[in-house]
C-alpha cells in the first residue's frame, strides 16, 4: 500500500496535474443565460495559468459542444494568455470554420468576501450574440453572477447582477452600462445574509468612488460557503456566430479577492 502512495505522489509530482483537475471538474461551469443556469458536462484540461496572484485552470471541452450555448471551449494560447503586462486575455477565436470560447476557473475556494474585477477593454461594446462573465460558482443553484451581454437582442441593456436561480422574480438586475473609455471596475461582496453588486466607469477604489450601478440581494438564494470557484469566461450565446463574424476579446487588468 504504501509504494502504492508513493508512486502516486511521484506521478503528481512530474508535473500530471491529476489531483486539481478531478477537484476542479465540475468548476468551470458556465454562467446563467436569460433563461437561467445551463448545465455543462464535465471537461478534461491540464492548463494552468498565473494571473493576479493566483493560479487559474483554462478550460477545454475536448472537442466537444458544452454548456453554455452550447459552445467549443479551447485551452490555447490563442484564447487564453497573459500578456507582458500581467493582463489577462480572453478570446472567441474561429479555427477551420469552428468558433471556439474560453474561460478559467481558479483552483481554489475563498468563500465569503468581496471580489473585484478591473476590466481593460470594452464589456459595453461586445458583440450582441457574445457573453461575459465574472461570476461565482458551486452547482446550478449556487451562483452568482456579473454579466455582460445582450443576449442577441440589440434593444437589450448590456449588463446584469444575478444570482441564481435567474429565473426568480427578483434575483436579477439588468442594467445598460456606458463606459467612458476601456476602464472599468466590477464586484460582489457575498456574505450569508446578503450580496451587494456595483459597477465603476474606470479603474477605482470601490470603497471610495459612487457606483454607476449598484444591487443589494437578500432573497432566498444566496448561496452557502462550499467549495464554490471564482470564474472568468467567454462565450456565445446559444452558440450563435458572432453577429459581425469577427474574433471577441476581452482584457482583464486584475482582479482582487478582499
Amino acid at each position: 500500500m504504501q509504494i502504492q502512495k508513493d508512486k502516486m505522489y511521484a506521478m503528481l509530482r512530474k508535473g500530471m496535474f491529476g489531483l486539481f483537475v478531478v477537484l476542479d471538474l465540475f468548476a468551470l461551469k458556465a454562467c446563467s443565460g436569460p433563461e437561467g443556469p445551463q448545465e455543462t458536462p464535465v471537461q478534461q484540461s491540464n492548463r494552468i495559468i498565473e494571473f493576479s496572484g493566483h493560479q487559474w485552470l483554462v478550460r477545454n471541452s475536448n472537442n466537444d459542444k458544452q454548456g453554455p450555448g452550447p459552445n467549443y471551449f479551447l485551452d490555447s494560447e490563442e484564447n487564453v494568455w497573459v500578456d507582458d503586462e500581467g493582463r489577462l486575455h480572453l478570446k472567441i477565436i474561429k479555427k477551420e470554420g469552428i468558433w471556439y470560447c474560453s474561460g478559467i476557473s481558479l483552483l481554489r475556494s475563498h468563500g465569503y468576501t468581496k471580489y473585484v474585477m478591473y476590466a481593460s477593454s470594452r464589456l459595453d461594446q461586445i458583440d450582441e450574440n457574445a457573453v461575459a462573465g465574472f461570476f461565482v460558482y458551486g452547482n446550478d443553484t449556487e451562483e452568482i453572477d456579473i454579466e455582460f451581454s445582450k443576449w442577441s437582442k440589440t434593444e437589450n441593456d448590456n449588463s446584469q447582477f444575478a444570482v441564481q436561480p435567474s429565473s426568480v422574480v427578483d434575483n436579477k438586475f439588468r442594467f445598460n452600462m456606458e463606459m467612458e473609455n476601456g476602464l472599468s471596475t466590477h464586484f460582489f461582496d457575498w456574505k450569508p445574509d446578503r450580496i451587494e453588486f456595483a459597477s465603476f466607469n474606470g479603474h477605482v477604489d470601490v470603497s471610495l468612488e459612487e457606483p454607476l450601478n449598484h444591487w443589494v440581494y437578500k432573497g432566498a438564494d444566496i448561496p452557502p460557503d462550499k467549495e464554490e470557484r471564482l470564474k472568468i469566461n467567454l462565450w456565445l450565446f446559444k452558440g450563435s456566430s458572432p453577429s459581425n463574424n469577427q474574433e471577441v476579446e476581452i482584457i482583464i487588468d486584475r482582479i482582487e479577492i478582499l
